[in-house]
């Protein structure tokens, strides 16, 4: 008898997947609509209790239940592994009438029910009131004493929000410690129609709280405000919503329009912004796209003048800053650099820290725009040390951000619950609102567009450039930035930062 007929439709099993420890399964026979590779043919149908997934594995990877239950049942301590043996458990006790885990165990209804059941509707991982977890053990210690726990004392923790347990999808594809997902392998798998991220239209008539309690005086001077990206579009909105008179263009007209009924002028191409406006600011995806507004066809150059000020916010190089410098001064105008630390939450907001280099005067002059979108703003002297300054922080978040994926991706594969790690980071001194909230997002897989990861990993390919120039080795930088690449080649470029877990955990 081979191995493959030694297992009969309906043996409990334990299932043991590439890189996963043994779970507990059960025999059943494919549905209906799945193919079957040729090169399976030979494979067995395993259901898996407590994840109610299902996965194809060859006879070998498969083991009596009872047989191996002592030897099995400790490679895993995690909750979800906890739950499926409760589960197999309960099920063995009820005999064959009755249901696995809410679902008819006839195998054609078995697969249908699965991948048509709405997430919304499958029932919730219950919490076992017998084990304590990071949470119950640290609201228990605070009620004892009366105390608030150290995450409230904290300032900047108390703002990182930690997702109650109701909030953690029971099904989530990029949280493999529950089994195999249920019609794709692998995030990598999904089709990309199916992973874009979803976009979330600004509302330009909302004031934010920040604002409001800033009271600015609006300069009289008329602003030009060049891209309406990520960054731009809540840039915009706090300049106009405080007052400002700025004229806009952006390559799609289409973002302009809520603007315009905002108040907003529009310009046709980005030299009539700069005819229009004493100050102009630019805030687009690229160095690249920085030098084509500025030196290109119907561009800044083309109408900069002796009573014209450019201010260059988009994420760029130290030469290319000086490129444009040179251009902008070279006909007469003023030029600044003002690098921008944050993400879209913080430019709607207007919390963003910005980083100036430059023309001082012009500085001076931009005081009541930069209030309007930021929390502080420096000034660092010649062009260029914006520049690098800005490189200089993005190559430490690009690091952490990497660091944090692989420390989740790890928790993850040796069976530990991601939420409890962010847990108790959160009362570490590593606690901060960006690895919290980060690590919230590869919980979740969504992967929302705050920051996007293409755009981190180009500043930090610049700030590998810039360690050529001065000879200063970057070898963690060079690592994560591969890291960050692989992402954005398997299409999570346009996706938040948070996506390079893809990377790390695949």
């Amino acid at each position: 008898m081979s191995e493959k007929e030694s297992f009969k439709i309906g043996s409990l099993v334990w299932g043991k997947m590439k890189g996963f420890p043994p779970w507990p399964g059960k025999i059943v026979e494919p549905g209906p609509d799945m193919k079957i590779p040729t090169s399976k043919k030979n494979f067995l149908c395993v259901y898996f209790f407590g994840s109610k997934n299902y996965a194809l594995l060859e006879p070998t990877a498969i083991k009596p239940y009872e047989e191996f239950k002592d030897t099995c049942s400790k490679a895993n301590k995690s909750a979800p592994f906890r739950e499926a043996i409760e589960a197999i458990e309960n099920y063995i006790k009820n005999g064959d009438e009755g249901t696995v885990n809410g679902i008819q165990e006839t195998s054609e209804d078995l697969f249908d029910q699965i991948k048509n059941t709405p997430e919304s509707l499958k029932p919730k991982r219950k919490k076992k009131s017998t084990a304590a977890t990071p949470s119950t053990q640290k609201k228990e210690s605070a009620s004892e004493s009366g105390a608030e726990t150290p995450a409230e004392e904290n300032g900047p923790v108390k703002k990182a929000k930690l997702l109650d347990d109701d909030e953690y999808p029971t099904q989530i594809l990029a949280n493999h410690n529950k089994g195999t997902p249920r019609k794709y392998q692998t995030l990598l798998d999904r089709p990309s129609s199916l992973i874009q991220p979803e976009v979330q239209p600004i509302d330009v008539s909302k004031v934010s709280e920040t604002l409001k309690e800033k009271n600015i005086s609006p300069s009289k001077l008329k602003f030009g405000f060049l891209g309406l990206g990520n960054m731009g579009s809540g840039i915009l909105k706090n300049l106009l919503n405080s007052g400002h008179q700025v004229t806009i263009w952006n390559r799609t007209p289409e973002k302009c329009t809520e603007f315009e009924k905002a108040g907003a002028q529009i310009g046709t191409t980005p030299s009539d912004v700069i005819e229009a406006s004493d100050i102009t600011f630019s805030c687009v995806a690229n160095p690249q796209a920085a030098k084509e507004m500025v030196f290109g066809n119907c561009g800044v150059l083309s109408e900069m003048g002796p009573s014209k000020s450019y201010v260059e916010m988009t994420g760029i190089d130290a030469e290319t800053s000086q490129d444009i410098a040179e251009g902008i001064t070279g006909k007469g105008g003023r030029y600044l650099e003002a690098q921008m630390q944050g993400s879209k939450v913080e430019a709607e907001e207007g919390t963003l820290v910005i980083l100036a280099a430059g023309d001082k005067s012009l500085f001076d002059e931009c005081q009541s725009c930069f209030i309007a979108m930021s929390k502080n703003s420096f000034y660092l002297g010649e062009v260029g040390n914006a520049s690098k300054m800005n490189l200089v922080l993005q190559l430490m978040q690009g690091i952490t951000l990497a660091g944090l994926a692989e420390g989740m991706a790890l928790a993850d594969r040796a069976g530990l619950q991601q939420k409890d790690v962010l847990e108790i980071l959160s009362l570490t001194s590593l606690a901060c609102p960006a690895l919290i909230d980060k690590g919230n997002y590869m919980i979740l897989g969504t992967f929302n567009t705050n920051m996007p990861l293409q755009h981190l990993q180009k500043d930090m390919k610049l700030s590998i450039m810039l360690g050529d120039q001065v000879e200063q080795p970057l070898p963690l930088t060079a690592s994560a930035n591969e890291v960050f690449k692989h992402a954005k080649k398997l299409g999570y470029g346009h996706h938040d930062v948070s996506a390079v877990y893809i990377r790390a955990r695949f």
